[in-house]
């Protein structure tokens, strides 16, 4: 679903800005009206390139505390507690940006406004399939489970982010250790012992010749590389919010040796269980791959996965549409495939996305393991070779001193 950002008067004659949830810019201007809000401007947003890295930071985290604020939004509710007073309570026990969405979602839900309807105004906190699930949890009376069923599927997504993060710290130590270390070998140590064998040693070994001249270069214009540094990373920022570049970084990562094959799977993964879980409470195919796509992270997969919409809609065989993209792989095809000529579709998706999850957490497990020997080598290369860029002259101009 779309989001729109707006901005007009309320009924206070206020100026009132913010975005909102709806199919058209007609349905948007109807909503905001049935509110009171007389609207001056609307326009579409994609809310993923609009978000400062402040925001974009501030949003995640609140994602992140979504994931218990459901299960316990869940458990509120099977226990016989009104919703305005389970969000009270929720509201009461966060802070920050967080509790600010929740005391927005008690005012509106306050104000008459579904869960659903109010949720859908905060569109960088709940994501499109979060809200359509919470709208067909309210409209079956199964609030209380769906929103379990919600808060299980995002803490194993979760949870699988944590464990690469973990096994990725020590390799990113290393390297951040081995830089710092280089640096200050290259910057303080190495100069003033060259300049003292540069008087004894007449030509010095190539070894110590190239740590010279690297030495040199970072500390008459080290303050003129980190300047290029920080505006190399800028302009590269600036090219990867550009929506033509981020479509082909993401359709190049994805052929990336073992790197590609990962990213599927993790893609592949959210799909099979967003549209299994939605698919599951009812919703239908077409409605269900939508929102699916949307909240794939790489945008080739979520290109296909719009093609796969369309392609259902009009009625074509689904086996064949999902094959002919390159990123399906045939295990997936043909659940998807099979699944929907038996009927079976929700129970085989959340079964593949299960089984995805767990070959994503094997293979990340293995490339870090692969990883860490890697790096070390690479380190072990480089200190070597410094060393013995700074032991060769002093070995020279020993043997130079005795004969």
């Amino acid at each position: 679903m779309p989001v729109y950002t707006y901005r007009g008067v309320d009924v206070g004659q206020k100026n009132a800005t913010g975005a909102i949830a709806a199919d058209t810019p007609r349905q948007a201007r109807d909503q905001l009206r049935s509110r009171g809000i007389q609207v001056q401007s609307i326009a579409i947003q994609d809310s993923n390139e609009s978000l400062s890295l402040w925001s974009a930071w501030r949003s995640r985290g609140s994602r992140q505390q979504w994931t218990h604020a459901s299960r316990e939004l869940s458990m509120l509710l099977k226990a016989g507690i009104p919703l305005v007073e389970a969000l009270d309570t929720l509201a009461e026990q966060y802070r920050g940006h967080f509790r600010s969405s929740l005391v927005q979602i008690r005012n509106r839900v306050t104000g008459g406004d579904s869960l659903a309807e109010a949720m859908s105004n905060l569109p960088n906190v709940f994501d499109p399939a979060t809200i359509r699930l919470v709208e067909v949890g309210e409209h079956s009376g199964t609030l209380d489970s769906v929103l379990a069923q919600l808060s299980a599927y995002r803490r194993r997504m979760a949870e699988l982010g944590d464990k690469v993060l973990s096994s990725l710290l020590y390799p990113i130590f290393l390297v951040v250790f081995g830089l710092f270390s280089a640096v200050f070998l290259m910057t303080v140590v190495l100069p003033p012992l060259l300049e003292n064998l540069a008087e004894t040693v007449t030509e010095l070994p190539w070894p110590t010749r190239v740590a010279s001249a690297l030495s040199y270069v970072l500390v008459n214009y080290g303050l003129w590389l980190v300047a290029a540094t920080a505006v190399g990373i800028f302009v590269a920022w600036s090219f990867w919010r550009m929506p033509s570049v981020r479509l082909v970084c993401d359709r190049l990562f994805l052929r990336i040796p073992l790197v590609g094959n990962l990213l599927v799977k993790q893609n592949m993964s959210r799909v099979a269980t967003i549209v299994g879980m939605l698919s599951q409470s009812g919703l239908p195919l077409p409605n269900a791959v939508d929102l699916a796509g949307k909240s794939v992270q790489n945008r080739w997969i979520r290109l296909a996965m719009q093609g796969v919409h369309l392609a259902i809609v009009e009625g074509k065989d689904l086996g064949a549409v999902l094959k002919s993209y390159e990123v399906f792989p045939p295990l997936a095809v043909r659940v998807f495939s099979v699944g929907a000529e038996s009927g079976n579709l929700d129970e085989m998706l959340l079964t593949l996305g299960e089984d995805y999850n767990r070959q994503v957490e094997v293979q990340s497990a293995r490339m870090t393991a692969l990883l860490e020997p890697v790096l070390i080598v690479i380190l072990a290369f480089f200190v070597g070779f410094l060393l013995i860029a700074t032991l060769l002259p002093i070995l020279q101009a020993s043997n130079l001193q005795g004969t």
